[in-house]
C-alpha cells in the first residue's frame, strides 16, 4: 500500500483528498490499530481529522491517560508548502499497521497525528510561493483561508483550526510533540536541522532531561541513520561561522505553546535548498527516532511532566520572559559553506553569498542558555471578570479550572495601571501587537460580581494561566490586543469650555499642577498645540478621571 509519494517520481507531495482517502481506506483494513475520524472544520468549512495508532486496539483517551500510557503526537501541513511531513507520516503509520515488528516496538505507547492542521492552506496550491525551495512540483501555501499564518495563532486562536488544536492538545496532552517543517535561511551541509522547546524555559528537571539526555540521542541516532543533524541553524549575527543561537519559541509558536503545558516540543527543519526526497527522507527519519526514544523513556518522561505540573502549584513567583545569555556560549561541531560578501548588482549595497566549493567544519559558538527577564509574585488566584469573554474561552479550551462567583464580594487586589504601550507599527497576523508597555502596581479594593470567574494556580494548568494573563508575559493576551478597549478614554471635552476649568483644575489639584509644569519644560514644542495642552490635564486630573481607564480587568488576588 504506497503513499502518492511513494508512487511519483520523489518529487510530488499528496494532496489533502488523497492524504485523507489514504488514511480512511488504512483505518478499514486495520481498525483494531488505527482509528481514524474527523476532528473539527476549517475556516473555509474543510474537515480537519487525527488519527491513534495503537498495538492493542485501545483508542479511548481517558482509558490510556488512565493507563498512564506515553502519547506522542505528530502534527503535520501547519505550513502545507513545507510538505514533507505530511508524506512522511503516512508512511509511518502505514509500517505501523504492516509490520507486525514495528507495532511491537511502539509498546504500550500511542501514536497521535494531525495529517494536515492547515487544510485551508494545502488546497491552495501552486509551484510558486516558496521562493527558494527545491520541490516538490506542488504544494499547499503557508496562510489559512483568513491569511493567516497558523504557527502563529496558539495563543490568540483567531482561527478554527487553533480553537480545535488548542482544546484537541489540552485533552491528549502528549508527552512528546513533533511538529514538521521547512527551514528559510542560511546555507549548510545539513539536510535537517532541530528546533526543540527552549530548555530553560521548560524548566529544570524536564528541561535537563532534554538538553542532556534527549537532545544527545536524537542527534546520535540521526547520524546512525545517514541524516547528520544540528541545531536550527538561527546565526548569531550574519552567518553561521560566526556562532548560531537557539530560537527563543514563544507560546505563538508550536514548541513555545507546547511548553505551557510542560510537553516537550520538536520543530524539524529541513533544508530547503536540499531536493525533496532528501528532505523527506531525513523527516522520516527524525519521526523514527524520536518516536523510538519516546516509547523507550516514556515512563521518565510523564514523571518529569508530573513533576514540573506539581511544582507549578508550589511556586511562589513564575518568570514570564526570557532572554539569550551572552556571556555564556557553548560550542557546537558545524559543516558550513564559506560565506563572503560582494557588490550587489541591484543596488548600492554588499550581498551574502555562500560557496559550496568551499565547506568547511569546525567547532562554532552555540549559545543555548537563556534566563530570565521578567519574573513575577505568584498570586492565590486570578480574578478575570465575565465580560471579557473571549479570554475565559481561551482558558477554558486548555483545560484551567475555573470557579463562577455565586456571590458579589470586595476584595484586596493587586491592580496594573497601564502607564505606556508601544505597538508595532503594521499589523502582525491580524492584531497590533503590542511591544512594550509599562505598568503602575498597586494595591486596591475590587468589587467581585456575580459570574466572575476566580482561577486559582493550585492547578497544573498554573502555567498556561501565568503566560496569558500576566501583561508582560512575552505572548500575554493583553500584547495580542484582547483587552485594547481599556487603552481608550471614553469622555473627551470642548476646549472652548474647558479651557476655563483647566485652570481652576490646576488650582484646585496641586499634584495636577506640578505634573503639568513639569510637562510645559519638556515639551515646549507642544505648549502651541492647544488639544494637547488641555488634553494633558485632561487625561491626569483627579475629578475626571475614569476609573476603568488603562485599568487591566485582570486582577491578582495575593
Amino acid at each position: 500500500m504506497q503513499t502518492p509519494y511513494e508512487q511519483g517520481n520523489q518529487n510530488q507531495t499528496t494532496d489533502w483528498a488523497a492524504c485523507i482517502e489514504f488514511y480512511q481506506a488504512l483505518a478499514l483494513r486495520f481498525p483494531r490499530l488505527l482509528q481514524f475520524s474527523q476532528i473539527g472544520i476549517s475556516d473555509a468549512g474543510v474537515p480537519i481529522h487525527a488519527g491513534v495508532v495503537s498495538a492493542d486496539g485501545v483508542f479511548d483517551r481517558e482509558q490510556i491517560q488512565r493507563a498512564g500510557r506515553p502519547v506522542f503526537f505528530n502534527n503535520n501541513g501547519i505550513h502545507p508548502g513545507e510538505p514533507e511531513g505530511i508524506d512522511a507520516c503516512m508512511a509511518l503509520v502505514r509500517d505501523l499497521c504492516l509490520a507486525p515488528e514495528r507495532l511491537t516496538a511502539l509498546g504500550s505507547a500511542v501514536y497521535l497525528f494531525i495529517p494536515i492542521y492547515n487544510v485551508d492552506g494545502c488546497l491552495n496550491r501552486n509551484d510558486s510561493s516558496r521562493v527558494n525551495q527545491d520541490g516538490p512540483e506542488s504544494f499547499g501555501f503557508r496562510g489559512n483561508s483568513q491569511h493567516l499564518d497558523l504557527n502563529r495563532d496558539f495563543i490568540k486562536c483567531d482561527s478554527l483550526n487553533a480553537q480545535l488544536f488548542n482544546q484537541f492538545f489540552s485533552a491528549w496532552d502528549p508527552d512528546v510533540m513533533v511538529d514538521t517543517h521547512t527551514s528559510n535561511g542560511a546555507d549548510y551541509s545539513y539536510t535537517m536541522t532541530l528546533i526543540h522547546t527552549q530548555a530553560d524555559k521548560l524548566g529544570r528537571g524536564l528541561g535537563r532531561f532534554l538538553r542532556e539526555s534527549m537532545l544527545p540521542a536524537i542527534y546520535l541516532g540521526m547520524e546512525a541513520r545517514g541524516w547528520p543533524t544540528c541545531p536550527y541553524v538561527n546565526p548569531f549575527k550574519t552567518s553561521p561561522d560566526q556562532g548560531i543561537a537557539d530560537f527563543l519559541d514563544g507560546p505563538r509558536f508550536s514548541t513555545g505553546y507546547a511548553a505551557l503545558h510542560h510537553t516537550i516540543g520538536f520543530m524539524p527543519e529541513t533544508h530547503m535548498l536540499k531536493p525533496f526526497a532528501d528532505r523527506y527522507a531525513s523527516m522520516r527519519a527524525l519521526l523514527d527516532v524520536t518516536l523510538q526514544f519516546t516509547v523507550d523513556h516514556g515512563a521518565q518522561i510523564r514523571a518529569l511532566r508530573k513533576e514540573a505540573k506539581q511544582l507549578g502549584r508550589q511556586k511562589t513567583q513564575w518568570p514570564v520572559s526570557w532572554k539569550m545569555d551572552e556571556s555564556r556560549a557553548s560550542r557546537v561541531r558545524f559543516k558550513g559553506y564559506a560565506a563572503s560578501y560582494r557588490p550587489s548588482l541591484l543596488g548600492n549595497y554588499q550581498r551574502l553569498a555562500y560557496d559550496r566549493e568551499q565547506p568547511w567544519e569546525r567547532d562554532i559558538d552555540y549559545y543555548t542558555h537563556f534566563v530570565e527577564d521578567v519574573v513575577v509574585p505568584a498570586p492565590q488566584a486570578y480574578v478575570v471578570p465575565q465580560a471579557w469573554r473571549a479570554v475565559t474561552e481561551r482558558l477554558a479550551w486548555n483545560g484551567v479550572q475555573m470557579e463562577r462567583l455565586s456571590a458579589a464580594k470586595s476584595v484586596a487586589a493587586q491592580v496594573h495601571r497601564i502607564q505606556a504601550v508601544q505597538s508595532r507599527p503594521t499589523p502582525y497576523e491580524g492584531h497590533m501587537f503590542h511591544e512594550q508597555l509599562t505598568l503602575q502596581t498597586q494595591t486596591e479594593t475590587a468589587e467581585l460580581q456575580v459570574g466572575d470567574y476566580w482561577i486559582p494556580l493550585q492547578q497544573d494548568a498554573a502555567r498556561y494561566i501565568v503566560e496569558t494573563l500576566e501583561p508582560l508575559a512575552h505572548d500575554s493576551f493583553f500584547r495580542w490586543g484582547f483587552f485594547n478597549s481599556v487603552l481608550e478614554k471614553k469622555e473627551r471635552f470642548s476646549d472652548y469650555v474647558f479651557e476655563d476649568m483647566a485652570l481652576q483644575l490646576l488650582k484646585d489639584e496641586p499634584e495636577l499642577k506640578s505634573r503639568f509644569e513639569q510637562w510645559r519644560a519638556e515639551n515646549p514644542a507642544l505648549l502651541s498645540d492647544q488639544s494637547r495642552v488641555l488634553g494633558f490635564i485632561f487625561e491626569n486630573c483627579k475629578r475626571f478621571a475614569e476609573p476603568a481607564w488603562r485599568r487591566y480587568p485582570v486582577l491578582a488576588i495575593f
